[in-house]
């Protein structure tokens, strides 16, 4: 059961409802023109430390929300609470908590606000953190379409509004990439800094002297990318396939994508049981990949301005590394990179202390422009 006190009532829409709703070394001249996407270690630089003597708890009830997640920092629900906000035409579910000038974090595939919660409490410290589920994913309503990245990056431009922010930072990774990159592009006066983190860039987004070749790749690449076009077939078959065997499914991403090392059980089976509650969540998971087409249409016209605001490429030393902000470089005039060594494609989970240092350095000066 729960260790965690339940979600004070939201403050926006109301409360949460009683029942569930239904490496190798890389370069960017090798991919396909598209994305990729343990702890119970001390945490350095401030974080709280998880609390690993915790038994594991039964996910049940509102699977998805602050009191129900599994482990969390100690003391994090005194600081974050969940709630539902109605924005941009659907019911966008987020955790907040903290104090400062907002900082918005994008979780990526197969994840949801979840990834964040080694960084949630300190970063809670400086900023008012703010991390929703996408369209689709968690608690956030699962609409039959909004899928392409003008779309989500609307979402979350509506929920800012909503919440009172009109300027904000942002930090995405995996799909939450694309997504920031989206947001930072389509929205570019309300984000005043941006953290792209481990993947090799926004699909669709080139350097004209490298293109990107076709889907002919070498097996370790292929091993990471696989789940791309996979995910991309619009028919029940994948549902079917997924579905039947979810665990091995997502088993596989958290090992394969890991550099070495994959998350713990109790995260690994959370996460499997947020995305396989049901075949209508199942198949919403899958909108961004589905709407992969018109995401390389944006991503073409979006690249034509380049951005101008401060960007910070992420990457795992074990995963994309440099590629994290080599890929942003076609589509950006002032892009900072970092590495995090040791590290896989979950940086935010598996390097909590090393990211955190990289966000507070990056973030400083939207810090102190905030008085």
């Amino acid at each position: 059961m729960s260790t965690s006190p339940p979600d004070r009532p939201d403050q926006v829409v109301g409360d949460l409802p009683s029942t569930p709703p239904d490496r190798l070394p890389f370069t960017r001249r090798g991919f396909v023109g598209a994305a990729a996407a343990a702890t119970g270690v001390s945490l350095l630089g401030g974080l709280a430390t998880p609390t690993a003597s915790a038994a594991p708890q039964r996910l049940r009830g509102n699977i998805g929300s602050v009191s129900t997640a599994p482990r969390l920092p100690a003391g994090f629900a005194r600081t974050f609470t969940s709630r539902f906000v109605e924005a941009n035409g659907i019911r966008q579910h987020v955790v907040i908590g903290g104090g400062g000038p907002p900082l918005l974090l994008i979780h990526g595939w197969p994840e949801n606000w979840y990834a964040w919660r080694f960084l949630m409490p300190a970063l809670a410290r400086d900023f008012t953190v703010i991390v929703p589920d996408q369209r689709g994913i968690g608690l956030t309503e699962k609409a039959p379409y909004g899928y392409d990245t003008a779309t989500l990056a609307d979402d979350l431009a509506a929920l800012m509004t909503a919440l009172g922010h009109q300027r904000f930072a942002v930090v995405g990774h995996d799909t939450g990439y694309i997504i920031g990159y989206a947001l930072a592009a389509d929205h570019r006066d309300r984000v005043s800094r941006l953290v792209v983190a481990e993947i090799p860039g926004p699909p669709g987004v080139e350097d004209p002297e490298h293109p990107a070749p076709p889907l002919f790749l070498p097996e370790f690449l292929n091993n990471r990318l696989w789940h791309i076009p996979f995910n991309r077939v619009d028919d029940e078959l994948i549902v079917d396939m997924v579905r039947s065997n979810a665990d091995a499914f997502y088993r596989y991403e958290f090992a394969i994508q890991g550099g070495g090392a994959t998350l713990p059980d109790h995260a690994i089976e959370y996460y499997v049981s947020l995305y396989n509650r049901d075949r209508s969540t199942l198949r919403a998971s899958f909108g961004l990949y589905r709407a992969w087409d018109a995401i390389l249409a944006q991503n073409m016209e979006r690249q034509k301005v380049p951005l101008t605001l401060p960007v910070l490429g992420i990457g795992g030393a074990n995963s994309w590394g440099p590629a994290a902000a080599a890929g942003m470089t076609p589509a950006a005039s002032d892009v900072q990179a970092a590495v995090i060594a040791g590290a896989g494609h979950w940086v935010a989970e598996q390097a909590p202390a090393q990211m955190l240092e990289l966000l507070r350095a990056f973030l400083a000066p939207y810090l102190t422009a905030a008085g």
